[in-house]
Parts: C-alpha cells; sequence; structure tokens
C-alpha cells in the first residue's frame, strides 16, 4: 500500500521563499486568521531562539481539489500564485511568518493600523529575550522602515529585512557593523573611551546577531507532514476533524517515528519497551527527553532541530572554527541509532534512581522532583561522567551536585530549556576538565541564595519548595514518634502549625509556606500533632522522651533551639507564628550555605563539623593578617600579591559585580587568598616580627598549618581521611582556637 504520509522539515528560507510564491493555499473551512499582534511576535521570538513551534500538515493539491474545497491565498499575499499545498494545520504559524517576512501593505485582522515587527539587537545580545521582540504600528514607524541610518543607532533589525531575499539580509548586517565600526573610530580619535568600549561591544555584537541570521535562516528546520494528493477529500477531512477537536498532536517523537519507519526502526515500540522503566517520572515528554540525551552526548545540543540529525544517515551542515564547512554523519545506521537509544534509557534510569535516592538528591516521589525539565542534561552528564578516568569521577560528581543544586534555587529550568540544558552540559563538562571555567551559575548561587523567600514558597511543584523538601530528605529528618528515620514512601509534607490554626492565627495561605511543613509520616501527623498547636503536642514529648531527644530530633528537621521556644510559647500567636518562619528561614538558609553553597552535604557529621571549626581559623588567620598588616595589601608577599592579582581579574571577567576598587582593600584580597598563603604571609621573614607575640614559634606554627592544611584538605577534595590525619588534625584546631582566642 503506497504511503500516504511523508514526514520531512523544511529551512526557514525555503519556507519564506515558498510563502512568496504564494504555494500554500487555506480551505475554505478553515477559520480566518485570528491571532493577535503578540501571538505573532512569541512565534518570531520562538523562531529566533530555535524553539520548536509544532509541525505543518500539508495535503499535496491537484486543481480539482483546490477548486472543491474553495482554496484561497495566504492572508495579505500579493501577486500571482502558485498554488502546490493546501494547509490543514499550521494555518495560524504560516500567516504569521508571511505577514512578517513578506510585510504586505495591509493591516491586521481587526485592527486599524500595519504592524511592523523587529528586534533589538542589543537586547537579544544581552539574552534579554523578553524586551528584545517588539512591534509598533504607528505611521512614524511606516517612515523609519526604510531609515537605515535610524536602524543602525537603535539597534532595530526590521524582520521584513529577511523576507526581501537576495542580498537584502547580509547589506543590513554588514552596514549596520560598519556603522558602529566608524563610531568606534570617531571616538578613539576624540578619546572618548567609553564611547569606543561601547561602540566596540555593539560592533562585535552585530557580527555575532549576523552570524546567528545566517544561522537561524539556513538552518532552522519547520517540520511538516505531507499527505499524498491522491488521498481523498473526505479522508483528509476526517484528518483535520481529528486534529482540531481531539488534540491529537503531532510533536517531535511522532515526526522522528515517521521517519525512521521506512528504515526499519519501530521507534514507538522501543518507547513501549523503555516506558515501565521510567515510570517514575510522571510526563508525556519522557520519550522526547530520551531523543534529547541522544542528542546532547552526541552533538551538545538538544532543540527540535537538532534531534533530526540523530536520524541514521542524516547529514549535518558543520562549520568549522576556521570557517570551513562540510557535512558529517553522526549516526551512521539504525544499529548504531537503537544502540544509542538504549543508552539514553540506561543513562535515564540510571540519573532518576539518582534523584529519587534519599541520601543523593532526595526526590523521593514524583510530586517532589523540582524539574522534570533537567532530567535530559542530568541524564546526560552523569553518563559523561561515568565515561571519565576513575580518579577524575568524584571531583566531576561534586561538581555536578554543585551545579543541580544552584539550578534548582535559582528556577534555572523552569521554562523552555533546551538551550539551557545544552550550555550547562558544555559549560559542566568544562569546569571538569579546568577548575578555572567554573560557570556563573555558581556565582550567582552563592550571591543570591539569600534573597529566597521562602515564606511565599506554599505551593508543593515549585522547585525551590520541593528543593527544600529534597534537602530535609537528605538530612535524615527523623520521625517524631519512633525517633528513626522513616521509610521515604511513607513520608509526605505535613504542617508544623496545623492548617486548622490559619483563621486563629490570621496567616491565611502562609500557613502552607515550606517553612511551616516538614517531612513527617501521616501516622505521626494523626497521632502526634491532631490538629493541635506545638505548645501542646511538643509538650508531650517533651515530657514523655525528654528536652534533649525532642531538641535533636528537631534539628534534623532544621528546626533550631530558638525555634523550639517559640514554638512552645503559650498562647501561641500570629506574631509567635512570625518568630517561628523568621528564624526557620534563617536556619534553612545556613543550611543552604552549609550544606550546598560550601558543599557540606556529602560529609559525614563528625566531618562536617571539623570543616566548619576549619573555616573559622581561617576566617580569624585573616582578620590577623589585616590588624597586623593594618589593611594594607601592598605588604603582602610579592608571590602572594600576584596570585591574588590573577585571581581577581579572573573572577572579575566572570562576575561583573565585583567592584576592583575594593577589592585593593587587604581584608577583600584575602578572600581570593588559600591557607597555605595566609601561611606565608605569617611567616614571611619581612613580617614575622608583627606575628611573633601571639603565635610564639615559627617551627611549631608551620607544623600546626601542615596538620591542619591536610585535614582541610582531605575534607574539601573528597578524599578519605585517615585517623592519624584526622587527629592531627583536631589537635591543631584545638591549638589554633586556644591561640587566636588569646587577647
Amino acid at each position: 500500500m503506497k504511503n500516504a504520509q511523508k514526514p520531512d522539515h523544511i529551512s526557514l528560507n525555503t519556507l519564506i521563499e515558498r510563502l512568496r510564491e504564494g504555494r500554500f493555499v487555506i480551505p475554505d473551512f478553515q477559520r480566518e486568521f485570528e491571532w493577535k499582534p503578540w501571538d505573532i511576535r512569541d512565534l518570531m521570538r520562538s523562531i529566533f531562539l530555535d524553539y520548536y513551534i509544532g509541525s505543518l500538515l500539508l495535503w499535496a493539491g491537484k486543481k480539482e481539489n483546490f477548486v472543491a474545497l474553495s482554496c484561497e491565498s495566504v492572508y495579505g499575499y500579493e501577486g500571482s500564485a502558485k498554488p502546490e499545498y493546501i494547509v490543514l494545520d499550521g494555518q495560524q504559524r504560516l500567516t504569521a511568518m508571511y505577514y512578517v517576512f513578506l510585510a504586505p501593505e495591509i493591516t491586521l485582522p481587526t485592527r486599524a493600523n500595519r504592524y511592523y515587527y523587529f528586534v533589538r539587537i542589543d537586547r537579544f545580545m544581552a539574552e534579554e529575550y523578553d524586551k528584545a521582540f517588539e512591534y509598533d504600528w504607528s505611521k512614524r514607524w511606516a517612515k523609519l522602515i526604510t531609515n537605515r541610518e535610524w536602524q543602525y543607532a537603535e539597534h532595530i533589525f526590521p524582520l521584513a529585512v529577511v523576507g526581501e531575499g537576495g542580498w537584502a539580509l547580509p547589506n543590513w548586517v554588514q552596514g549596520y557593523e560598519k556603522y558602529w565600526r566608524e563610531i568606534a573610530a570617531g571616538a578613539t580619535q576624540a578619546g572618548m573611551e567609553s564611547q569606543y568600549q561601547q561602540a566596540t561591544l555593539h560592533t562585535a555584537n552585530a557580527a555575532a546577531f549576523g552570524e546567528h541570521l545566517r544561522t537561524l535562516t539556513e538552518q532552522y528546520q519547520i517540520s511538516y507532514i505531507e499527505l499524498d494528493e491522491e488521498l481523498g477529500i473526505d479522508k483528509v477531512c476526517d484528518i483535520f476533524t481529528q486534529i482540531n477537536s481531539k488534540g491529537i498532536q503531532l510533536d517531535t517523537f511522532d515526526l522522528i517515528n515517521a521517519l525512521l519507519r521506512p528504515k526499519g526502526v519501530q521507534l514507538k515500540q522501543m518507547w513501549r519497551d523503555a516506558a515501565p522503566r521510567l515510570e517514575f517520572v510522571d510526563s508525556n515528554k519522557m520519550n522526547v527527553y530520551i531523543l534529547q540525551v541522544m542528542s546532547i552526548l552526541r552533538q551538545g545540543y538538544c532543540s527540535p532541530k537538532y534531534l533530526y540529525f540523530l536520524l541514521p544517515e542524516q547529514e549535518k551542515p558543520i562549520r568549522d572554527p576556521d570557517g570551513t564547512r562540510r557535512k558529517e554523519v553522526l549516526v551512521p545506521d539504525t544499529t548504531a541509532f537503537m544502540l544509542r537509544w538504549n543508552d539514553a534509557v540506561d543513562a535515564v534510569e540510571n540519573a532518576i534512581k539518582l534523584l529519587r535516592h534519599p541520601q543523593e538528591f532526595g526526590a523521593i516521589s514524583p510530586k517532589y522532583l523540582p524539574y522534570v525539565s533537567i532530567i535530559p542534561v542530568f541524564s546526560a552528564i552523569q553518563e559523561h561522567v561515568r565515561g571519565l578516568p576513575a580518579s577524575r569521577r568524584l571531583e566531576a560528581q561534586r561538581k555536578v551536585r554543585h551545579w543541580y543544586w544552584a539550578s534548582v534555587f535559582l528556577n534555572r529550568y523552569s521554562g523552555s530549556v533546551e538551550s539551557t540544558a545544552a550550555r550547562d552540559f558544555l559549560d559542566l563538562k568544562a569546569w571538569m576538565d579546568d577548575d578555572a571555567s567554573e560557570p556563573m551559575l555558581i556565582q550567582e548561587f552563592g550571591m543570591q541564595f539569600r534573597n529566597l523567600e521562602l515564606r511565599r514558597e506554599v505551593r508543593r511543584g515549585t522547585s525551590v519548595y520541593n528543593g527544600i523538601f529534597n534537602l530535609l530528605i537528605i538530612q535524615g529528618a527523623r520521625d517524631w514518634m519512633s525517633g528513626n528515620v522513616p521509610q521515604h514512601g511513607d513520608l509526605d509534607d505535613h504542617h508544623i502549625i496545623p492548617a486548622s490554626k490559619a483563621k486563629d492565627l490570621g496567616t491565611g495561605g502562609l500557613i502552607h509556606s515550606i517553612l511551616n511543613r516538614t517531612p513527617l509520616t501521616a501516622e505521626t501527623n494523626r497521632h502526634v500533632i491532631r490538629d493541635r498547636f506545638p505548645n501542646e503536642y511538643l509538650r508531650e514529648l517533651i515530657k514523655q522522651s525528654g528536652e534533649s531527644a525532642v531538641r535533636s530530633m528537631l534539628e534534623s528537621h532544621f528546626i533550631s533551639s530558638v525555634a523550639l521556644a517559640v514554638l512552645l510559647r503559650k498562647p501561641f500567636t500570629s506574631d509567635d507564628y512570625e518568630a517561628f518562619i523568621v528564624e526557620r528561614q534563617r536556619t534553612l538558609l545556613e543550611a543552604i550555605e552549609n550544606l550546598l553553597i560550601k558543599e557540606r552535604i556529602d560529609l559525614p557529621p563528625r566531618l562536617r563539623e571539623l570543616d566548619e571549626r576549619v573555616e573559622g581559623i581561617e576566617l580569624d588567620l585573616r582578620e590577623q593578617v589585616v590588624a597586623t598588616l593594618e589593611d594594607d595589601a601592598e605588604r603582602l608577599p610579592p608571590h602572594v600579591l600576584q596570585k591574588t592579582d590573577e585571581r581577581i581579574q579572573a573572577a572579575a571577567k566572570k562576575n561583573a559585580n565585583i567592584e576592583l576598587d575594593q577589592c585593593k582593600l587587604l581584608s577583600r584580597r584575602l578572600e581570593y587568598c588559600d591557607l597555605r598563603e595566609v601561611q606565608d604571609t605569617i611567616l614571611s621573614k619581612s613580617l614575622w616580627q608583627g606575628f611573633e607575640k601571639r603565635f610564639a614559634n615559627k617551627t611549631t606554627l608551620s607544623a600546626k598549618f601542615d596538620q591542619l592544611a591536610e585535614l582541610r584538605n582531605g575534607i574539601r577534595h573528597s578524599r578519605s581521611v585517615d585517623e592519624v590525619t584526622r587527629k592531627e588534625g583536631e589537635a591543631a584546631i584545638l591549638w589554633f582556637e586556644q591561640v587566636l582566642a588569646r587577647t
């Protein structure tokens, strides 16, 4: 039987050209063009950001069918049409693209004016995508649409340039780049340094934006399914009705499946076989996620257009760093495809096991998984780590954990994430190879986590809410009846102050804040809390088990002694509720800093405590150096001064918020010193006299530094700490604490 469906894809350039030629017509039974101006803008944004915009369903037409269905050209089409395809699904998208790129001189339906669409290049290059795509309908714009000088000066790229064809697009980009190059040259001659730097940035952005446009128009792929022209009209109408009334989606997976069928690969059956292994995650995108893992591992990207290059024997255009172009086949045959699919399924399954593990990432139930959308990149990066030499995996996993928690608490994977996933995968690989390539995300996490408003996290399922719950699971929150860590299938997030008391306290929805919730069994909630205030049920627990035991148990829930005292207040008022959540916010933020920012989450409790004491000693030693050298950084030993300069400059390149003037102060500069450099400073021949009164003996001090450093490095670089190293380190800690405490 002849295959009536032909899945395929088309480049943006080719699609625009076919729109220009009038090859697409709309059957009478289709609705009118209904999109609003902002819908069109959002489509342009999706295209420019390489997002999947859905597939088109086209019917290869013939004259009698064009007549039978009373087909008309796309809204606004001007010229002599050459109809070739009847659009069954995708009219709104095709018409929007025609209106923007071909720019017919007509108004939008239900609008009084002609609309013009454009990209603000400066905002686009700054990744301010929500502000980069705009439209205007004013008469002023109609005059400015041909004013290139004004467009260059204002960084405005009219999208209609894309549809002009020929040399219009490269000429516009070259003119834009030339404009800012000339501005930069003029600023140099006038000695205007800030203007020169700004113009130089715009010149570089012009070249980068031009390259983005070239790649976009040549390589962005729009998928479609073409129905055979011999298909009966009744069957075509039935297909259209199914799509529009029953919501049958033709997504990326369906298209890849259709394209693989002629090659003998039954992708849907492969997915049915894999699905039970991944059923922990409740998502209808898991089949696409497997393809994305395959794509990330093979080519570092996972947006829909890159998935097509996973097809056996499909050639991918490659542009090498020297500008040469070539084509590469990523998957040579169907056997290779199936092997990669199986590897990706294994990778996703292993990643899910890791995420749900109560001592690893704590997502013990699907409802407590911070993001489903992070699974493809998390799976791919775990697979990459498994391929590293054994000696490198421990440190690599440390970096993966740091990235993961930063992503959770900074809401990194809350939107459309294909480009973010690709960038993170490449950044993490680079960081694993070179400590100096730490992603900006890690620094942002360290600076921004204190801005978290945990009291407003009232809805289970958000990344921050679930992240806190996961942290409580990893912490080993103990049951309030048995004192043991319960089976994780029995746990849920229950209220500490019952929700039934919200009206009495006047808290409203804030009673559901994660600050007032913690992992408890249903039995504890039913038999201990029982809709009572903590000042009643906690007093019973203290009476039965003793205050020390209850205090220790609550600390495993990040409920401090201060918070316990508040919970025991009688009567318990709205002010007490506020005092409790303020204290628990402080405790949880401290836990985030201690466990995640300072990466102590994997340390045994004893080593975690020693690491905190070592950190305290380091801070005290820095204070001694600042006081002795009178906060004068120039008095540091030359090699220490040079190393701190290098680190500060490297940090400033990554983080524009670092104020270099402030780093001239010794107190700030010492933040970029390690323990050994502090040691070198104190023991320096030229500076020892200032420290001698406190530390007395150079030889003893040097030995204690060695013991402290050995313990510190063992802890912080995930090396095993033997008994001798630990005890010598503890002795050094005690020695430093006593010496530094002397007045």
